[in-house]
Parts: structure tokens; C-alpha cells; sequence
């Protein structure tokens, strides 16, 4: 079974975190329910994200086709042999959380019609 070509604009987008500011790569991974994956741009071998991942954290298979980085689903786990593709991770933000502001102090709300009169 063969995978069709991905829809043009499918592919991965290299940005930054907008907390740490770290690079990483951006992509809905999947046909039907596909995730918002945020994986971090640092590659490793099948065997070694594959000791990174935890029950929160994924790896993805980093395949290089004709429109730039394609993240797909990491099956090669379960093949007998090693996967050839480069192996990135989900990002696990480090940044301290942002402060919270104080909420904008509001004036009560007047009503534009006198005390007792209806509004429609």
C-alpha cells in the first residue's frame, strides 16, 4: 500500500516556539483526526527518539520529499529493520510560564434608558 502524494502546503513548517524561542517544526500530521504536532528541530536516529518518547511524548519519522520536511506517524518501531529517515520529537517547552496581567479594571455598565423602562 502506497501513501498518496500530500496535499500541497501539507508540509512541515519550520518556526520557532513562541515561548523559548527554540526551533522546531510545525504540521498537521494524519488524514482524518490529524494532530497539531510541535516537534523540536533537533534529529535523532529511530532507536534514540525512540528512548525520548513517553505516554505524552511522540516521535515522528523526518522524511524529506519534493515540497520540504513531510512529519509522518513513527511505525518503523515495529518493522525488523532500521528506519533510514532522520527521527525528530514532540517539543517540551521549557520557558517559565508568562506572568499573568491583572485584569482590566471596568466601570459598572450604565443603561441608556431610565430605571424602569424596558429595552428590546
Amino acid at each position: 500500500m502506497t501513501r498518496p502524494p500530500a496535499a500541497a502546503g501539507s508540509e512541515a513548517r519550520r518556526t520557532s516556539c513562541p515561548r523559548c524561542g527554540s526551533p522546531v517544526f510545525r504540521q498537521l500530521v494524519g488524514r482524518r483526526a490529524a494532530l497539531d504536532v510541535t516537534a523540536d528541530d533537533t534529529r535523532y536516529t529511530a532507536a534514540a527518539a525512540g528512548a525520548l518518547r513517553e505516554p505524552n511524548r511522540l516521535d515522528w519519522c523526518l522524511r524529506t520529499t519534493k515540497h520540504g520536511p513531510d512529519l509522518r506517524w513513527a511505525t518503523c518501531h515495529t518493522l525488523s529493520t532500521q528506519c533510514p529517515h532522520e527521527h525528530v520529537v514532540d517539543h517540551v517547552c521549557t520557558a517559565p510560564p508568562r506572568p499573568l496581567t491583572p485584569a482590566a479594571t471596568r466601570r459598572p455598565r450604565t443603561s441608556p434608558v431610565p430605571a424602569g423602562q424596558l429595552t428590546l
